[in-house]
């Protein structure tokens, strides 16, 4: 049995709990934002708080998004460039990319959890709401250990050993066994 298996079934579990979080995240901004059209269609003046509230979102759905696609491999990568390589190339290749990925999330892990320490100020949404700087702070550091947790994923991570041929002879079988039930 595999070592590893345990700890990759935890990386797809919290990417699960990363995409729930990601989705709640824009519904509760297209939340405020539907609230402040209506109340705008209602009475013809502004929330002023709408905007300010909406946009402390953004951080946790743009960095969960990025830990997201990591899990998928849909990152930034030259693909065909790494693919004419001959395959002993493409191993160390895959794995200097797996290095700098790894360094990536231990700076977001170490500068993330400073700048998360430090980060003193109240975004004063309104008179009545006041919401920490740590809130937003936080998802830096969490999303440096969840691109960590990741990386047992290994190559898997990397679509460079993708065979093309066989996806799309597995997307055939999928659907002319759809067809056939």
């Amino acid at each position: 049995m595999d070592r590893l298996q345990p700890l990759r079934r935890l990386s797809d579990v919290v990417n699960q709990v990363a995409i729930v979080t990601c989705v709640a995240c824009v519904l509760i901004m297209l939340g405020i934002s539907f609230t402040a059209f209506l109340y705008k269609l209602a009475t013809g003046s502004t929330l002023s708080w709408t905007y300010s509230l909406a946009r402390l979102f953004l951080p946790w759905i743009g960095f969960l998004a990025m830990t997201i696609s990591l899990r998928y491999g849909e990152h930034v990568a030259m693909t065909l460039l790494v693919r004419s390589l001959p395959r002993v190339l493409l191993k160390v290749a895959a794995g200097l990319c797996l290095g700098v990925i790894a360094l990536f999330a231990l700076m977001l892990v170490w500068y993330g959890w400073v700048f998360f320490q430090g980060a003193s100020q109240v975004y004063m949404v309104s008179d009545q709401i006041q919401i920490s700087g740590k809130f937003t702070a936080i998802v830096v550091p969490i999303s440096g250990v969840i691109i960590l947790l990741h990386l047992v994923q290994g190559f898997d991570l990397l679509e460079h050993f993708i065979d093309d041929e066989t996806v799309i002879e597995e997307l055939i079988d999928v659907t002319d066994g759809e067809e056939r039930s």
